[in-house]
């Protein structure tokens, strides 16, 4: 729903609506500490590649702006630490290097302006520095529930007037801090007058459609079906599912797209069956410095969420894997939405003319 907000700046610090309460609790948690904030992005109390940017960016501005540094040079120092303690979180979201990468360049314009005018030393530039830097963060916000809204008018011209959608994981305003990118476009296309279902797996193991998703699309009142990861295959086969819509964390170069776990099978079985598979995610998603989805870092996170449901073990005491994401190869990938526009095969060409449309800002 429209309302609904994961992270926000305020003068008492960055609130975040911890998602690992949801659905049972909503409980809003407020961090003044840079280090904690970036301890919550790694322990997922918000999650999702442009949620994860957009705290990435709140972060850096907190960390700054409480800051007991006296001079430029002292800040030039600490304004590393930081940036280094938050780029340690989550190594596949490249939202998050993409905030870092932005706020790096302009504390380096803001120092050079404040060395230029002759204030390098004085209280005065570093006052500006920080309020500089908070209204980047508060911008970068700002972009991301516009890109949201640009994301959901593209995609939902793609999806069926009437019938069955899936989706994997959440990308919708708990991932994003807009309207979301997939269920964004599933938003947009409901209150278009579009008569849509959409098949929500559950997502294991750390259950982002059953606790997230599903909690979204109830509070909106769109019809929603929640189905186990192993019953994707048999909807796939005879549900009449018009198409999958999905996030991503990172896309390469050739249009190789990471996203959250068994999104690769989907688009798998959904190639299978002949059912248009999109990734919609905003342009700072994307990462042309990789040729391809190899090139892509994956998250090993904690067996333990593997092993255990809610602190209860669920297993013998065996090893466990968890990568937290797969990589959907370009071939099976039918368009990509992004706030510039749809991006469809040959990848390498239409995605890097929508990223060369405009600078990041």
């Amino acid at each position: 729903m429209r309302t609904v907000e994961p992270i926000r700046w305020t003068s008492e610090g960055v609130v975040l609506l911890d998602q690992r309460r949801l659905p049972g609790e909503v409980l809003y948690r407020t961090y003044t500490d840079y280090r904690e904030l970036a301890q919550a992005i790694k322990d997922m109390v918000i999650r999702g590649a442009p949620a994860i940017g957009v705290a990435a960016a709140m972060g850096v501005a907190l960390g700054v702006e409480r800051s007991k540094a006296k001079t430029v040079d002292d800040m030039r120092a600490e304004f590393a630490v930081i940036c280094e303690t938050l780029a340690r979180t989550r190594p596949t979201a490249v939202d998050l290097f993409w905030a870092i990468e932005r706020f790096r360049r302009r504390f380096a314009d803001l120092a050079r302006e404040a060395e230029t005018d002759g204030s390098g030393d004085s209280a005065s530039a570093l006052a500006r520095i920080r309020a500089a830097l908070v209204k980047e963060a508060q911008k970068v916000h700002q972009e991301r529930r516009e890109a949201d809204e640009r994301i959901g008018r593209f995609g939902a011209e793609l999806l069926p007037k009437s019938g069955r959608v899936m989706t994997q994981c959440n990308a919708g305003a708990l991932a994003t801090g807009g309207i979301g990118t997939a269920l964004g476009v599933i938003r947009t296309a409901v209150e278009g007058g579009y008569r849509i279902e959409v098949l929500v797996p559950e997502t294991r193991p750390f259950l982002q459609g059953a606790r997230l998703t599903a909690w979204e699309l109830h509070q909106d009142h769109i019809p929603l079906t929640l189905i186990t990861d192993n019953m994707v295959g048999h909807f796939l086969k005879t549900g009449g599912i018009g198409a999958v819509v999905v996030g991503a964390d990172r896309i390469a170069r050739n249009g190789d797209t990471a996203n959250k776990i068994g999104t690769y099978g989907i688009a798998v079985l959904a190639n299978e069956h002949r059912v248009p598979f999109y990734v919609a995610a905003p342009i700072s998603t994307l990462d042309l410095s990789i040729p391809s989805g190899e090139q892509i870092p994956i998250e090993e996170r904690s067996a333990e969420e593997v092993t255990h449901l809610a602190g209860v073990r669920i297993s013998p005491d065996v090893r466990a894997a968890h990568p937290a994401f797969d990589v959907t190869p370009a071939r099976l990938i039918t368009a990509i939405i992004t706030e510039r526009g749809v991006a469809r095969p040959p990848y390498e060409e239409s995605l890097a003319a929508l990223a060369g449309v405009r600078g990041e800002g």
